[in-house]
């Protein structure tokens, strides 16, 4: 338990008429029963493991890949299965990840696409809960995720905005005056166009808001989505963003709270 699954569960209890308490009561306990098992058996295949490659450690040789891809077998299917390395480590500890072969047997959570049933009328993202959460029409939770938000309080932008762009699989304009912390940035004179892909440093979607450089995006790190910060923007799961994604469209409303 912690605080984003306190939040999700928070959520879960708005959009069915519950108590709001994010803990797992007895009446959100009797509406959360599954219907099917938690865990399936993914069979890996030799598509699994093509186009796996080390990511570059610096900018400009990932401006010289044509594709930022996984690079492991972990990381590729931890995010097709929406869960952290650790998980899928911990509940497979017979498997050598590093020498996954064709044929080996994962147990991983039993996901699958996720789809709605609702449009989206206004993302509501909130600063203190480091939530972002999608409403519709009728003022109902269509959808909620854990967001990262910017490290320093000045870049964190309040009140209402909209989206102005849709893209999914962008690529990234590298500017080295928005890393200062960065040695090579520091050496760079250029900017650098890095590749699309899961390990782009938008990941796999760009929403690009109202406000010029501000976007809600994916990561290729999303264990620290709602853990740690990032240089302004909005950052969600991969898998989130591309969900979020198919309920987008130019001109939505964002509000911004505290």
């Amino acid at each position: 338990m912690g605080p984003q699954t306190a939040a999700a569960l928070q959520a879960f209890q708005r959009r069915v008429g519950l108590r709001e308490t994010g803990q797992l009561d007895a009446a959100t306990t009797a509406q959360l029963l599954l219907s099917a098992p938690a865990l399936a058996t993914h069979i890996t295949s030799a598509e699994d493991l093509t186009g796996l490659a080390p990511l570059p450690t610096t900018w400009l040789e990932r401006s010289q890949r044509p594709h930022l891809g996984y690079a492991t077998p972990l990381e590729a299917l931890a995010e097709r299965y929406r869960a952290s390395p650790r998980l899928l480590q911990r509940l497979n500890p017979g498997v050598t990840w590093d020498a996954l072969a064709p044929g080996t047997a994962v147990n991983a959570p039993a996901v699958g696409r996720v789809t709605f049933n609702a449009n989206a009328a206004l993302i509501i993202i909130r600063l203190a809960a480091r939530t972002l959460t999608v409403m519709d029409a009728n003022d109902h939770v269509v959808a909620q995720f854990p967001v990262s938000i910017a490290r320093k309080v000045e870049k964190r932008p309040l009140g209402e905005l909209r989206t102005t762009v849709v893209i999914l699989d962008p690529n990234y304009t590298f500017d080295p005056e928005m890393y200062p912390e960065s040695p090579e940035a520091k050496q760079l004179t250029r900017r650098l166009i890095i590749p699309p892909g899961p390990n782009n440093p938008v990941g796999r979607a760009w929403i690009g808001l109202n406000l010029p450089g501000y976007g809600i995006h994916g990561t290729p790190d999303p264990e620290k989505v709602g853990r740690t910060e990032s240089h302004g923007c909005f950052r969600l799961a991969n898998w989130d963003a591309v969900a979020l994604v198919t309920l987008v469209s130019v001109g939505l409303p964002v509000r911004v709270e505290p």
